[in-house]
Order: structure tokens, then sequence, then C-alpha cells
């Protein structure tokens, strides 16, 4: 495999769009506009990512080994499954027990943008 990140990207967006399709052609009738809500809220968050995790598999040749840009990325890629994946259970299902582990999610979210930007931050080693 080429870059596991852009494969992971590429399949997140993919999910994304036909999943917020779905959302917005087949659940407008079924869903609450609560619901609804909380199901774009999972849509749009699994599509940011995705274009996250498409900027650190760009990242990744320059610097191979480094551990911020795995870290990053696994935890982009951990952040989509629990917090979207999350919410998707949640509005689809009514499974009041899947909103105590959305903030897992965003709390995996937040700490693969903060070590993105530490990387970021660093000086070049090869200058």
């Amino acid at each position: 495999m080429r870059s596991p990140f852009l494969f992971s990207a590429a399949v997140s967006a993919l999910i994304a769009i036909a999943l917020g399709a779905f959302g917005a052609h087949g659940l407008q009738a079924i869903l609450s506009e609560k619901m609804l809500a909380v199901y774009k809220t999972a849509v749009t968050y699994q599509m940011w990512h995705a274009l996250g995790l498409g900027i650190i598999s760009q990242l990744k040749p320059q610097n191979p080994y480094s551990k911020l840009l795995s870290w990053s990325g696994y935890l982009m890629i951990a952040g989509t499954f629990l917090f979207s994946g999350s919410l998707y259970l949640l509005s689809l299902l009514n499974l009041k027990w899947l909103g105590m582990i959305t903030p897992l999610g965003g709390i995996a979210f937040i700490v693969s943008w903060l070590l993105l930007a530490i990387y970021a931050a660093q000086k070049n080693s090869q200058s």
C-alpha cells in the first residue's frame, strides 16, 4: 500500500459523502430534527478529518519516521470511529449510552491536531 493515511483519507471521505447523501435524501422523513443534526455533525467531522488524514499522508514522505505524524494520523482514524461512528449509531438507533463514547473520539481528534501542530512547529532537522 502506497500510504495507509491516504487510503484511510480516501475511504473516509467516500463514506462521509455516501452517508451525507443518504442522510440528506433518506433520513429527513425518519429522524427528528435533533437527531438529523447529530447525524450531520458526524458527517461533517468525518469529512474534516478525512481531509486531515490527506494532509498527513502528504507530510509523511518528508519525514517517514515521525512518530508525531503517525500518532496524529492514527488518532484521527480512531476519532472518526469513536466520534462520528457513535453519533451515527446514536442518531439511527437512539442508543443514548453511545453518547458516553463520543467525547473519547473528540479527545482523539483534539490530540491528533495538537500532535500535528507540534510537528509543524518543530524546526526542520535537515536544515
